[in-house]
């Protein structure tokens, strides 16, 4: 997908874009910090000059079962094996298919690509009640992910799926961890923003909110205030923000929007972020240099607390990075995690 000319990261039109839903339904320490990168449409090179170009293949899903749940994903390229495989996770009020636009720019990289469901969304179990708070997320994907026989695992989260990839990184699957991406995250005390995904976000976290408030009014709020998480809001219409939308029609998916607004808790996410400080893995952050939603303030403090941390604004791109410029986001994530080589996973413990 190209760009506009003179717009890095710009997406054209709704109605020339795919539907991302249906492509993949088918089948302190401190350190002086680094300087700031910013990002142009230029391809990046690794320690051996441009990612090769693979054919681009085609995505399936595939299921695992973890403690109660059965978790959906999709995978490309998984014969490339167990060893050095990536795992995407999205951020609320997503799922898998957020990362349709950016797969292919990874497709080089030698390595099997897992974007998840994570429980609650998508084609993964939808119970309520659950915990879907960000330990109860990583609680379940540590169990999946070791059940697949994953290592050395590139991670990758966009916002909320930024805080679940922390307790993972820091916590419950940090000894088979190889790279850390956290793209907008959620971060410190920062646990979610006052108006988006919906308006009124603190008031959500009632746990009798879902009583007074009718299912359409929450698919009318939805459709109102995602474009705001956009640079580019009249872009993000028709079949995108369906995919958005359409999960949470219906009683069921009311209840279980409301329980992951009421779960994006300050307290659990403060209680993993400055941890990060003694992260042992190489870490990239990503951040939309118009991003609304997550004050971009959040990606410098994190520059700043991680020893050798890696910051790259991308220009012309909000909240909703993977809409507004998947094909750069794809380059940033090929250019540092590389091809897996046995340096790479020479990690001192």
């Amino acid at each position: 997908m190209g760009y506009p000319e003179g717009e890095p990261g710009a997406t054209p039109p709704a109605d020339e874009q795919p539907n991302p839903a249906a492509d993949l339904t088918a089948g302190p320490g401190q350190t002086p910090a680094p300087p700031v990168k910013d990002v142009v449409s230029s391809e990046p090179t690794g320690p051996s000059g441009p990612p090769a170009r693979a054919a681009k293949t085609q995505p399936h899903r595939g299921a695992v079962r973890s403690i109660h749940y059965e978790l959906s994903y999709i995978v490309r390229n998984e014969e490339r094996g167990p060893r050095g495989a990536m795992v995407l996770l999205h951020d609320l009020p997503g799922g898998a298919f957020a990362w349709s636009d950016a797969l292919p720019a990874l497709d080089g990289l030698g390595r099997a690509v897992y974007a998840f469901d994570m429980l609650g969304y998508g084609d993964s179990d939808r119970p309520w009640p659950s915990d879907t708070s960000i330990w109860g997320h990583a609680d379940c994907l540590s169990y999946a992910l070791g059940s697949m026989g994953l290592s050395e695992v590139v991670l990758v989260g966009v916002g909320l799926g930024g805080g679940v990839a922390q307790v993972l990184a820091t916590r419950l699957f940090r000894e088979v961890l190889a790279k850390l991406v956290l793209i907008n995250t959620y971060a410190y005390e920062y646990a979610f923003a006052p108006n988006w995904p919906l308006t009124e976000m603190a008031k959500r976290q009632d746990p009798e909110a879902p009583k007074h408030t009718p299912e359409d009014q929450v698919l009318a709020d939805l459709r109102a205030t995602l474009p705001s998480g956009s640079a580019r809001p009249k872009f993000l219409a028709g079949s995108k923000l369906d995919a958005y939308v359409n999960p949470w029609q219906g009683h069921l998916g009311e209840e279980l929007l409301f329980q992951h607004v009421r779960l994006m808790l300050p307290l659990y996410i403060n209680s993993i972020t400055p941890g990060m400080r003694k992260l042992e893995v190489p870490l990239q952050i990503i951040w939309g240099e118009k991003d609304s939603v997550t004050p971009i303030e959040l990606g410098r403090r994190l520059q700043r607390d991680v020893s050798g941390a890696r910051l790259d604004v991308v220009p012309n791109a909000g909240h909703l990075i993977l809409d507004d410029a998947p094909d750069a986001v794809g380059k940033l994530i090929a250019d540092f995690a590389g091809q897996p080589t046995a340096s790479d996973f020479a990690i001192a413990r």
